[in-house]
């Protein structure tokens, strides 16, 4: 009897491989599983299941965690204004977490042996992977094909060649990545520390050159509308930024970021939706939170994310900052304006009812209402206080 494996499947290259390998070369009975985590039509969704039935799966499955995807993790990325290394909005690595829980579900219900995925030896994927395999399912070993055969993409692209597998080699050339955060390209340009992506090795082509104004509404740090349209999921809301932002060229950027593993990485993307959402939504919070609001939001994002990134989602440290970044968007809600043009974007300013930037209590570097010029010297001086006995006492003990 043949044993049974679960293939974490995207339809690419990698799993391509893995597919034939895993069936031909080693003679399992695999089960091929892909994740949509917002990134896949039902027309692509097909045509990858026709793929994985043609290479040998016993079985296809889809799992749609999209909405699971944005309620669990996406809405507090968002939250938190999360970037990484000031650049990233996380739009593989945040998905990754739930491709590969949602993986480890599957081998369980269906009592696999094995997982396999198609990552690589020398990226971030391989640990993501095989960290939560082994928190979810310690029981089910682990195989990992291109990782142990060390095989460059152009040996992949030989082998399924010479197994007869009819695909786009041309476009195989990169490897792409999409989900409802962002989409990541990686190919030969990203493997040098000098090289920008071509214009066709974009997914999405610029196509829009007129300026276009909107009106982004949030309701407790969620995006629920744009101009007239509300969205009953936000979900909904960022896949029709996503289409109306993305063929302005607007989110494009290379990331360059410290692996799990310790080296130095570089990974082309494009996330237009997210990155207008993140900056929309800061641009509010820094209306409506107060000083240490954002302050201590800052710090906890910042380790939320790196933690994220690195695959630690089950991390019950995570759910005690997802409730304080909850916590902190009971005011965070308005609108807020925002220019899109050709590979840039504005925004333009915002309306809320909790805007504590009001004309009531003053205007800054003009007039105030709230208080006096002796208060604000009586403030002054107290103020520093602290600081002007720290200069006088050492100042006298270097006098002495």
């Amino acid at each position: 009897m043949k044993k049974k494996v679960v293939l974490a499947y995207s339809g690419g290259l990698d799993t391509s491989f893995c597919c034939i390998y895993l069936t031909q070369d080693l003679g399992y009975e695999v089960h091929s599983v892909i994740v949509n985590t917002g990134g896949f039509s039902d027309e692509e969704l097909k045509g990858v299941e026709e793929r994985a039935y043609k290479m040998g799966v016993t079985s296809h499955h889809v799992v749609d965690e999209t909405k699971n995807f944005y309620n669990t993790c996406v809405r507090f990325l968002i939250y938190g204004n999360v970037l990484k290394n000031n650049t990233y909005p996380l739009s593989v690595s945040a998905e990754r977490v739930s491709q590969a829980t949602a993986i480890a579900n599957y081998a369980k219900e269906i009592g696999a042996e094995f997982v396999a995925h198609g990552s690589t030896g020398a990226g971030n994927d391989q640990v993501r992977f095989d960290m939560i395999f082994n928190i979810l399912v310690p029981e089910v070993q682990i195989i990992t094909p291109i990782r142990d055969l060390k095989l460059s993409r152009e040996e992949e692209i030989e082998y399924l060649k010479k197994h007869g597998v009819d695909m786009n080699f041309e476009k195989a050339k990169y490897s792409i990545n999409k989900g409802i955060w962002g989409t990541s390209v990686g190919g030969k340009e990203t493997l040098t520390s000098n090289l920008g992506l071509p214009e066709e090795a974009w997914p999405t082509q610029v196509t829009e050159s007129e300026a276009k104004n909107l009106e982004l509404v949030f309701e407790k740090g969620e995006l629920v509308g744009i101009d007239s349209e509300k969205f009953d999921h936000p979900t909904k809301a960022i896949q029709a930024l996503q289409a109306i932002a993305q063929p302005y060229g607007i989110g494009r950027d290379i990331h360059v970021g410290d692996t799990i593993i310790g080296i130095k990485g570089r990974v082309g993307f494009e996330a237009a939706a997210p990155m207008v959402i993140i900056k929309a939504h800061h641009t509010l919070e820094k209306h409506v939170l107060t000083k240490w609001q954002l302050s201590w939001k800052d710090q906890l994002s910042a380790f939320y994310g790196n933690w994220l990134h690195e695959g630690q989602f089950h991390d019950p440290i995570m759910r005690n900052i997802e409730a304080f970044l909850t916590d902190t968007q009971q005011n965070v809600s308005g609108k807020v304006f925002v220019q899109l043009n050709p590979y840039r974007f504005q925004v333009i300013g915002i309306e809320s009812d909790h805007d504590l930037m009001s004309n009531k209590f003053g205007s800054y570097g003009e007039m105030n209402n709230a208080w006096s010029g002796e208060d604000v010297k009586g403030f002054s001086k107290i103020f520093g206080n602290q600081v002007m006995i720290y200069h006088k006492v050492n100042n006298q003990a270097k006098n002495d």
